[in-house]
């Protein structure tokens, strides 16, 4: 690579010099790029897909279903799961193929969705190979978390690409008004960025394999995701964009759009084969990776206080464990016996116990979270 362009960019102008093969200039453009990753990681997802669930069936890496759940989920048991496995590589190699190998955006990114996709990996290989229905243990999970959201957080503080806005965090629905972490001095400010960043990395992360309970539900709210940071990435990228939205403006931030494509794409292609009855399941290999790339996306874009929005499902499922948890805690201590808010938690399973079909539940949590999207989307120009 050279002068910062594009692994593939080097190719086609290559060709393009020696056989006269056009190429090279269309390669230059975002909005190439972007549709190529999105393609490109439908099509390995699709391609590779059906061999790795049949390799991941050979090795009997089945999952294995927690006895509460119900006589519905039992028939799961045994599915193939890591498949997560599926979305990583569908993600990364066209992200390392289209996204600019001089920009500090695609490493961060990168580094949050491989290693949160690695502590996932290590969750699910102990329980599915050492057969250990907890899996890695809860200390070391959050503690995989907490380092990446850290090394995150110091980049973005200190790294002198975000100088002008590391501290600062758009309020949604509000014109010209941003939080500066700041704000109480430098040290106080770096010391809130650096927990912000390790709260929305763990928060989100965890959200995320909390909602991956029904088949489907997780991988298609996490492409109505994609599909908004997307939007969000181009438009905040893009001088002229962002100074007709009259939003903050970030040098180089355009190049996320096409990692959000690649992850749009690898979980269409993933749905393929985990939508209802699922040949395969994400587990925490996916399920962490692709929240932490949330987290990191809206940390890199300053959209943190819009999280609740994009990733308005996901926050509900979580509100509902907390709520559920507290709940009990409460009547426990006020009645000596603890009483529960929800049928089950997360939200999703409340609904099954009142009767709703799995895939009833699946495509009215997936049209909740395309409102939840446009909401989201209005906030560029309702302020």
């Amino acid at each position: 690579m050279e002068g910062g362009r594009l692994m593939l960019y080097e190719l086609f102008n290559w060709l393009e010099q020696t056989f006269a093969l056009p190429g090279a200039t269309a390669m230059a453009f975002i909005s190439t790029r972007t549709g190529l990753a999105a393609v490109s990681s439908l099509l390995i997802s699709l391609f590779f897909g059906k061999r790795i669930i049949a390799w991941l069936r050979r090795m009997q890496l089945g999952e294995v279903i927690r006895d509460d759940i119900g006589l519905d989920h039992q028939s799961k048991q045994g599915t193939p799961t890591m498949g997560g496995v599926i979305i990583l590589l569908s993600t990364l190699i066209p992200s390392l193929l289209f996204v600019r190998m001089d920009s500090i955006y695609g490493w961060l990114i990168f580094f949050v969705m491989l290693t949160l996709g690695l502590v996932g990996f290590i969750d699910d290989y102990i329980k599915v190979v050492k057969k250990n229905k907890s899996g890695l243990a809860g200390r070391f999970k959050i503690a995989g978390q907490v380092s990446v959201g850290l090394v995150l957080g110091l980049i973005l503080y200190s790294h002198p690409n975000f100088e002008a806005v590391n501290t600062l965090s758009t309020v949604p629905f509000a014109k010209n008004l941003t939080i500066d972490y700041a704000y109480f001095g430098e040290t106080m400010g770096w010391f809130i960025y650096l927990g912000v960043s390790i709260f929305i990395i763990t928060a989100v992360s965890n959200a995320t394999n909390l909602t991956d309970g029904l088949d489907g539900l997780a991988t298609g709210i996490s492409a109505i995701c994609g599909i908004v940071f997307a939007i969000f990435a181009y438009v905040s990228g893009r001088i002229d964009f962002s100074g007709f939205l009259d939003i903050m403006y970030l040098p180089g931030a355009g190049e996320l759009t096409v990692f959000a494509a690649a992850l749009v794409g690898a979980c269409m292609g993933f749905l393929w084969y985990n939508t209802h009855p699922a040949n395969v399941f994400m587990g925490d290999t996916g399920s962490l990776a692709l929240g932490g790339a949330f987290g990191a996306l809206a940390l890199m874009l300053h959209k943190e206080l819009l999280l609740p929005f994009i990733c308005g499902v996901f926050f509900f499922e979580t509100v509902s464990v907390i709520i559920q948890t507290s709940y009990f805690k409460y009547t426990k201590w006020t009645t000596g016996e603890g009483q529960r808010f929800f049928l089950m938690a997360p939200i999703h399973h409340h609904f099954e116990k009142k009767g709703w079909s799995e895939s009833k539940i699946v495509v009215r949590f997936w049209i909740v979270a395309i409102l939840m999207a446009l909401i989201s989307l209005l906030t560029l120009k309702i302020r």
